[in-house]
């Protein structure tokens, strides 16, 4: 059975997407350094970075990442998988090549349960933003956390943990892997004590 992967490139500072995000500046002002190590780094950023989709069945993102990122990930749609997007706002699903994105405006649990049927035993990955990740992460639907710190202190911006995880979120390290680019930490989440 596939497990459920919470991931996401952030700053030192926690920042994860930079200020003032708009059409014309998608990830905020300078917030396309968060993914540098994605495009322009080394083997092993490009090994980390593959992990990404090897083995991920279903994709699940929030509004604001559906909504600035839809036209940039291109007429396939980047992920190639069914990608479910969490929303207060109804709309038909969005179809961009083998990438369909439904939109589940009944909460995370809804969002996660749709798509590990889509994911057919395969990894479903919570790619953010901030706040969807947050509401994964305060449910107990995460099973591994890959948080990807850029040596980068933005100082403003989106942070990844600027609200409520509950009480405490339990993790254990499981990996590291450094470069110049990135620190790619994973950890598993714990159950509650």
């Amino acid at each position: 059975m596939g497990r459920v992967i919470a991931e996401i490139s952030m700053s030192a500072d926690g920042i994860v997407a930079g200020p003032d995000t708009s059409t014309e500046h998608r990830l905020g002002r300078d917030g396309d350094l968060l993914h540098e190590w994605m495009f322009e780094g080394t083997e092993a950023d490009a090994e980390v970075a593959a992990r990404l989709f090897d083995g991920a069945g279903a994709f699940v993102l929030g509004r604001s990442m559906f909504d600035m990122g839809v036209d940039p990930w291109g007429e396939d749609g980047t992920f190639k998988k069914p990608c479910f997007v969490v929303t207060h706002r109804p709309a038909e699903p969005v179809v961009k090549g083998p990438t369909t994105f439904t939109f589940v405006t009944d909460g995370p649990e809804s969002a996660l349960r749709q798509a590990k049927a889509a994911a057919g035993g395969e990894n479903v990955v919570v790619m953010g933003g901030g706040t969807t990740m947050r509401q994964f992460l305060r449910a107990g639907l995460v099973d591994e956390l890959r948080l990807h710190v850029v040596p980068l202190l933005f100082g403003a911006g989106v942070r990844l943990f600027d609200g409520p995880v509950g009480d405490h979120v339990r993790l254990e390290h499981a990996a590291v892997t450094e470069t110049p680019n990135a620190t790619h930490l994973t950890y598993r989440v714990l159950p509650p004590a």
